[in-house]
């Protein structure tokens, strides 16, 4: 009985390790993800910056004409 004790012991350190191995991977492909994200933005609002304005203004324009 000993034994099996000692395996089920030793079986749940191991998948704690692997548990924590885990939320650090996780956490890693998160922030990529973030990062990646961000950069989609930055390029989006870097390369339509000016047109979008140009489109809300003229928007503005039309609806405070009303």
């Amino acid at each position: 009985m000993s034994n099996v004790n000692a395996s089920y012991q030793e079986l749940l350190v191991a998948l704690r390790a692997v548990l924590s191995q885990e939320k650090g991977a996780t956490a890693t492909e998160y922030s990529l993800l973030v990062g990646l994200i961000a950069l989609v933005i930055v390029a989006g609002v870097t390369l339509f910056g000016g047109n979008l304005n140009t489109f809300f203004n003229s928007l503005a324009g039309t609806v405070g004409g009303w």
